[in-house]
């Protein structure tokens, strides 16, 4: 059995965080275990108050699962905090895992999710230890400290955020105009491939990152390339929003059931560079 693990904060309404993550490695065949950083009372319509975990009980959640088992993949969410990402490190530091960095930082509503003195904890500690990130544009101009408006500005920013050790950069495109999605990935070696999809306009997004990174997790937990885990985890993040499940009267949530109930079939474009 491979076993993977979340850590990231709850989400009330289910779309997102933890909920997200579980249903994602539950479709994908992984058994998930979780570490939770916050409570969130939230629904589709945004985020109404958020109870964090204390550091300490995050690093004992993190710790006594892998006292009893073989956790080969790891992903963080919302971790909220500069002194929840030092517990995060602290148990994470001496770890053979592969490790997915979500940077969550603002809620689909606009609540923010990462207090401002934890962003340079996250560039320092965390990214170091880390085999993946995978920001939206937003998230990336925080991170690289650059403004992302073309493909140059893009490919620096990316170039600047591979400067703190993280071994590959997955730049969600999103948040980017054109008719095509187009998620760009840089390696630290200097290699760099595109994957573009149709752009789906909907408001059934909530927790699409909390999705695509678990997906990812789990195919790397799998022991899939990660070339082929970045590829496998865009038709999964793709078919979940192309397939809505049309609930809730704010920013839905995406459809963790798509990917199976598609039998796995996504129109994604591989562009290499």
């Amino acid at each position: 059995m491979n076993i993977v693990m979340t850590i990231a904060g709850s989400d009330s309404g289910g779309g997102a965080g933890i909920q997200a993550d579980l249903k994602t490695f539950q479709e994908l065949g992984v058994f998930g275990t979780t570490a939770i950083t916050a409570l969130t009372a939230q629904n589709t319509l945004g985020v109404e108050g958020i109870f964090p975990t204390t550091p300490d009980f995050v690093q004992q959640q993190i710790d006594v699962v892998f006292k009893d088992l073989p956790v080969k993949a790891v992903k963080t969410g919302m971790l909220f905090s500069a002194e929840i990402i030092e517990a995060v490190v602290e148990s994470l530091r001496n770890k053979d895992v592969q490790l997915v960095i979500d940077p969550v930082m603002i809620a689909k509503g606009g609540a923010s999710l990462l207090q401002n003195e934890a962003t340079e904890a996250l560039k320092t500690k965390l990214l170091p230890l880390a085999t993946v990130l995978t920001p939206n544009i937003p998230e990336a101009e925080v991170i690289s400290g650059l403004k992302i408006q073309n493909d140059e500005d893009l490919e620096q920013a990316a170039k600047r955020i591979l400067t703190t050790g993280v071994s590959c950069v997955v730049m969600k495109g999103g948040h980017l105009e054109g008719d095509l999605a187009t998620d760009t990935v840089f390696f630290s070696d200097g290699t760099k491939f595109a994957l573009q999809s149709e752009r789906i306009i909907t408001k059934q997004t909530h927790g699409t990152g909390c999705t695509f990174s678990a997906a990812l997790t789990a195919f790397l937990g799998q022991g899939r390339s990660l070339r082929d885990s970045i590829i496998e985890a865009k038709k999964f993040v793709q078919l979940a929003i192309e397939n809505p499940l049309n609930i809730g009267h704010g920013n839905g949530p995406t459809n963790h059931f798509a990917y199976n109930q598609e039998n796995r079939q996504c129109e994604v474009t591989i562009i290499e560079a």
